[in-house]
C-alpha cells in the first residue's frame, strides 16, 4: 500500500507539474515514464540497502551474543533469570528456566535474542524481496496518472489523470484503513487531501515557471 501511494503520489504531482506547464505530450509521457522508472529504481534501492543493513545489524548483535554465550555462559544465565524476574517469575523458577534454556546452545541464543534484543534469529529480514516488492507497487502506482496519456493528450488527458489518481488516492487510503483500523472515509479522505495538495502545488508550479 505504501508502495502504491509513493508512486501514485510523486507522479501524479510530476505529470500534472508537466501538464501546468504546457509542455507537449510527448514531454508529459517521457517525464511520467522517468518519473515511474527512477522512482521505482530509488525506492528499491533504498529498501534493498535499508534492509541490508538491518539484517546486517541484527547479524552483528547475534555474533556478539553467540560470543558471550560461548565464553561467558554463567554471566549470560544469571542475565537471563534476573530477565525473567524482572518479568515477574520468582527467583527459584527464574533459576530453573534460565539453567533448561541454557543446556542447548541454539535454544539459548534464540532465548537472549528475543528477550534481550528484540531479534527473531530466524527472521532478519529479506532485502531481495523487499527490494521487488518496492519497485513493483510503486511502479504500479506510478502507471495509474500515466496512462490517460498513453492514448490521448492535453485536457482530456490531464483531467483524466486527475481523476484516476484522485479514484487511486482514495481507493489506497481507504485499503489502508484496514491495516490501521482507523475510519474507512477518514482514511480516503486524508490520503485524497495531501495528493491533492501535492498536486495541485506542482500543477501550478508548472503553470508559473512554464515549459520555456
Amino acid at each position: 500500500m505504501f508502495g502504491i501511494s509513493d508512486g501514485l503520489v510523486s507522479n501524479v504531482a510530476l505529470i500534472l507539474g508537466m501538464a501546468g506547464a504546457n509542455s507537449s505530450a510527448g514531454a508529459v509521457r517521457l517525464a511520467g515514464l522517468a518519473g515511474l522508472i527512477g522512482g521505482a529504481f530509488s525506492m528499491a534501492t533504498g529498501e534493498y540497502i535499508s534492509m541490508r543493513a538491518q539484517s546486517e545489524l541484527m547479524e552483528r548483535e547475534l555474533d556478539v551474543e553467540r560470543q558471550a554465550l560461548r565464553h561467558e555462559p554463567e554471566v549470560e544465565r544469571k542475565e537471563l533469570a534476573a530477565l525473567y524476574e524482572s518479568r515477574g517469575l520468582d527467583a527459584e523458577l527464574a533459576e530453573e528456566l534460565s539453567v533448561k534454556m541454557m543446556r542447548n546452545p541454539e535454544i539459548a541464543l534464540e532465548t537472549h535474542a528475543r528477550e534481550e534484543l528484540g531479534i527473531n534469529p530466524k527472521e532478519t529480514g529479506k532485502p531481495l524481496e523487499a527490494a521487488f516488492a518496492s519497485f513493483f507497487t510503486f511502479a504500479l502506482g506510478a502507471f495509474i496518472p500515466l496512462l490517460p496519456w498513453l492514448f490521448t493528450d492535453g485536457t482530456r488527458a490531464t483531467l483524466w489523470s486527475v481523476a484516476l489518481g484522485a479514484v487511486g488516492a482514495f481507493s489506497v487510503g481507504g485499503a489502508l484503513s484496514v491495516f490501521t483500523g482507523r475510519s474507512w472515509l477518514w482514511s480516503a479522505s486524508r490520503q485524497l487531501l495531501i495528493s491533492s495538495a501535492a498536486a495541485g502545488i506542482t500543477y501550478l508550479v508548472g503553470h508559473l515557471v512554464g515549459a520555456s
